[in-house]
């Protein structure tokens, strides 16, 4: 399958992953400044970042809730609400406040990340096609064209709030155009099953964790690494989120011609040694430029680990309860977006940057084990079975 067509089938929830992508680009490349009007510590800043941590868990409850509640409508109110909420934290200048704003944000963002998965993990059904890859690299495109225009509007002189303002704007136009119907499932096969997929849930959501601290401490303190560490300036230091946007939109959109030759599970296997072998460039790079370089490594082989950890866990659960096992599993993997930078915090006040983005590559490491335990569970769902005959998309 090509990727225009993939895109083309889940055109919808692939423009909430570009909104999404926007956002945390913004901010991941305009960290350096707003940690510095805080006036707080690494570790300080890692702490105010677990804000958004209350916010995320919270979304896991409620996102199956509004997802039921608002149906066709639930892609456009989550991309409204995120919108609005990222108007708030460039407003705040102090640690408490902008603490507070994270926690808006984080359920923002939680209840439409586990929507909009939801939806991907649906078509996929439908349409007997993988798609996961392509829409997290719209994701990453986004993310990386955000970090790019921070770049410029940096050194410029332009302070966030404005530049959140002016993303707010353009992700509310798109809203009216994300209108979709849920697909509908021939459910009935699901009751011969067992108890609840736990440990599905589980195991996939420690490998999209894995994948996603990872990507997290990269968009959090990349800039910082540059700037401090490796002496860059602000538009060099923009452009190490940027630099792994655009890696891992590119590590996406091959990963979408790989899934459908190779098992989920040995793509997952590779991409963890590939990005751990980034992580140590990262570690090491004496130079801004050799810096890129392994935060380019890094982003290529972490790109396709949380979209592939997200579909299996669609294909491993009934189809009645995989808007649930997806929004769980997804809200485990998007709380290393939170806890990544406090733990990251703490590491480079005790030992420095260098160490921090070295212990990267073993966490990075701890995938390979956790996706041969979960390629010996059995698959409860398969592409393409139980479709309703004209499902709407």
């Amino acid at each position: 399958m090509s990727i225009l067509n993939a895109l083309f089938i889940s055109r919808r929830p692939a423009a909430a992953f570009v909104v999404v992508g926007l956002f945390w680009g913004c901010f991941a490349a305009y960290i350096p400044e707003i940690k510095t009007r805080l006036g707080v510590s690494d570790a300080g800043f890692g702490t105010l970042l677990l804000g958004s941590a209350t916010g995320l868990v919270s979304s896991m409850w409620l996102a199956p809730i509004l997802d039921r509640w608002l149906g066709a409508r639930a892609l456009q109110a989550g991309v409204v609400f995120l919108s609005l909420a990222w108007l708030v934290p460039g407003l705040m200048f102090t640690p408490f406040t902008f603490a507070l704003s994270l926690c808006l944000v984080g359920l923002g963002s939680g209840l439409l990340d586990v929507i909009m998965n939801a939806r991907v993990s649906a078509l996929e059904a439908v349409h007997d096609k993988p798609l996961m890859n392509a829409n997290h690299a719209m994701f990453s495109v986004a993310y990386g064209v955000a970090a790019l225009v921070v770049a410029v509007t940096r050194e410029a002189g332009l302070p966030p709030a404005p530049v959140f303002a002016g993303f707010s704007v353009l992700c509310c136009l798109i809203a009216p155009f994300i209108w979709m119907e849920v697909p509908e499932f021939d459910t009935s096969d699901d009751q011969v099953s067992g108890g609840y997929p736990l440990w599905p849930i589980v195991l996939c959501g420690a490998i999209v964790l894995i994948a996603f601290m990872s990507e997290a401490t990269v968009e959090a303190w990349s800039a910082l690494h540059l700037e401090r560490t490796l002496h860059g300036r602000a538009a060099e230091g923009a452009f190490g989120p940027a630099m792994l946007g655009l890696t891992m939109a590119i590590g996406r959109f091959s990963g979408q011609a790989v899934a459908a030759r190779y098992s989920e599970i040995v793509v997952v296997i590779v991409a963890s040694l590939v990005s751990a072998v980034g992580a140590v460039i990262a570690a090491i790079a004496p130079t801004p430029m050799i810096a890129y370089v392994g935060f380019g490594v890094l982003g290529l082989g972490v790109s396709v680990i949380g979209p592939m950890g997200l579909a299996l866990v669609g294909q491993l659960v009934p189809a009645r309860l995989r808007t649930e096992a997806i929004g769980r599993t997804a809200v485990i993997g998007f709380s290393g977006f939170f806890f990544a930078p406090v733990l990251m915090g703490l590491a480079s006040d005790a030992y420095g940057l260098r160490v921090a983005f070295a212990g990267v590559a073993g966490m990075l490491l701890l995938a390979v084990p956790l996706a041969i335990v979960v390629a010996k569970i059995p698959r409860r769902h398969k592409k393409g079975a139980g479709i309703a005959p004209t499902p709407a998309t």
